[in-house]
């Protein structure tokens, strides 16, 4: 345990805190904590979601962008459906990722479990695009590759990044039935 990884996991939760209450300003927050874990994660050899935490950055940009345009006159921002075709689309596109990145952390360095790390990051890129998106399905992705991230990091010794992950489950849960509510009456936007 490092104060690094402590920091990092606490500007997360505030981030995704932020993001299940459909709050403009966890874009930002959330920019500060994948800068933090890049580090993190690079001293850990999880070297895939080293590279995550940067194209995250992108995610997060294109995220704030989204929801900034995607907002009523109330200043709501308006959950989106996400179509079964495009669900797959982005599964496969995720799996596709993850096959061809653990391949080649696998050939090419030291990575600690490449294909498991490689398929996380594949998913997780899916997951914020539909997150970025306004797609509630976001959740339920996010569920899913937090649970699994949760041993990884526990397995490798990351324990305040696995509970942060554990906690993650827990604000996803909260987020999908945040966003559902939020699809009948939704919350104002808080600006920055």
């Amino acid at each position: 345990m490092s104060p690094l990884e402590f920091v990092a996991a606490a500007i997360s939760a505030l981030a995704v805190w932020g993001t299940t209450r459909r709050l403009l300003w966890c874009w930002p927050v959330s920019l500060v904590s994948v800068a933090l874990y890049a580090v993190v994660f690079f001293n850990a050899k999880f070297y895939s979601d080293m590279i995550l935490q940067g194209v995250f950055g992108a995610f997060l940009i294109y995220g704030w962008i989204c929801w900034w345009r995607g907002v009523r006159d109330d200043g709501a921002v308006i959950v989106q459906p996400l179509s079964i075709g495009r669900a797959i689309a982005g599964l496969m596109a995720g799996a596709g990722m993850g096959v061809v990145l653990g391949w080649g952390m696998a050939r090419w360095t030291d990575a600690a479990l490449p294909y498991l790390d490689a398929s996380l990051t594949g998913l997780s890129l899916v997951a914020q695009y539909w997150t970025a998106r306004k797609h509630i399905e976001n959740w339920w992705l996010w569920i899913a590759v937090d649970l699994v991230y949760t041993v990884m990091y526990s397995v490798k010794d990351l324990y305040i990044t696995a509970g942060l992950y554990a906690g993650f489950i827990i604000l996803a849960i909260l987020g999908w039935r945040s966003w559902r509510a939020g699809t009948e009456a939704p919350p104002a936007i808080q600006p920055l």
